[in-house]
């Protein structure tokens, strides 16, 4: 067991995510998601096959935490 509260690499969420899944993940819009991602303010996707892209889930995550983090 590790004395921070970050998980251990072998434990981090590792998956794809599509942009239905990332909107349903944060209870936003893939509008409000894109626009957020143009501002550099939301994690970048990237390709995955032809024109379909996609978040790691670790990132998404990770956003989701900075969020809620006394700041």
């Amino acid at each position: 067991m590790n004395n921070n509260d970050e998980p251990p690499d072998y434990a981090r969420p590792d998956r794809f995510l599509r942009i239905w899944q990332v909107s349903q993940r944060i209870g936003l819009s893939k509008t409000k998601i894109y626009g957020m991602q143009a501002e550099g303010t939301f994690p970048h996707s990237f390709p995955i096959a032809g024109r379909a892209v996609a978040w790691r889930e670790a990132d998404v995550i990770d956003w989701m935490g900075d969020r809620i983090s006394p700041g």
